[in-house]
């Protein structure tokens, strides 16, 4: 399995980001960490292996990005303004300079956003706020509006709400979409949701997935037995819907 290792001063974050490319060809998944968690944790969880396969027959190319998560959304330090206003420079950093990456690398015009819990949030609301750069997204055990709190997981807001927020939580901006052109594109993008029967983020799951469909998006549901919220799970489900 070929394995990259890039590192670059990002100008959109003011700071060194690192990632990792598995593969040399095929369809391109620009992958999102868990919470908190870093550009090689993937890997060590073995959920790269679990694609090794797949990455070998040149089916998919992995592109396992960072998480700034920890300077954003679970920030207690920075008030909720600030932490929404880091959220977005790192979604900067994923359109102006990793996208330009996966283009450089990958010469099919196939990229595909994935991740699993924190990394749902991520590939979901990116490929829902940029479909036209995408043709699937795949949320595994995702949250999709970081104001709820269910279970023991808490509003990462604090109860603060802007217009800036609202445009970043899929399941507050999804039901008001009339915007054709983007409604049309979201119609072309394959969207995989999949969590666990007992996961506290499985009502949400339900919502957003009958949200999309009652604005004409087509999407898979998938509910997977017990919590299935751990690597074990994941190891499981990415051969499935990667």
């Amino acid at each position: 399995m070929r394995r990259e290792y890039h590192k670059w001063f990002s100008t959109r974050l003011g700071r060194e980001m690192e990632l990792l490319v598995f593969g040399h060809a095929g369809k391109a998944v620009l992958f999102f960490p868990t919470r908190m968690a870093r550009f090689y944790d993937y890997e060590n969880w073995g959920i790269v292996n679990a694609l090794k396969t797949k990455i070998d027959n040149g089916e998919l190319q992995l592109f396992c990005v960072d998480s700034i998560d920890q300077e954003s959304f679970y920030n207690q330090h920075a008030c909720p303004l600030v932490r929404i206003a880091r959220h977005l420079q790192y979604e900067n950093y994923l359109i102006d300079e990793v996208i330009p990456l996966i283009r450089l690398k990958n010469n099919g015009n196939y990229i595909e956003t994935a991740g699993c819990s924190m990394g749902a949030y991520h590939a979901i609301n990116l490929a829902m706020k940029y479909p036209w750069l995408f043709k699937k997204s795949v949320g595994i055990s995702g949250r999709y509006d970081l104001t709820n709190a269910p279970g023991d997981f808490k509003d990462l807001l604090d109860g603060y709400h802007n217009e800036t927020v609202y445009l970043n939580m899929p399941e507050q901006y999804i039901p008001n979409l009339n915007d054709n052109y983007l409604l049309n594109a979201l119609r072309s993008l394959e969207v995989i949701l999949a969590v666990g029967e007992t996961d506290p983020f499985l009502p949400g799951n339900r919502r957003f997935s009958n949200m999309l469909w009652n604005k004409g998006i087509s999407n898979q549901f998938h509910i997977w037995n017990s919590n299935a919220h751990r690597p074990h799970y994941w190891r499981q489900m990415v051969p499935i819907y990667l």
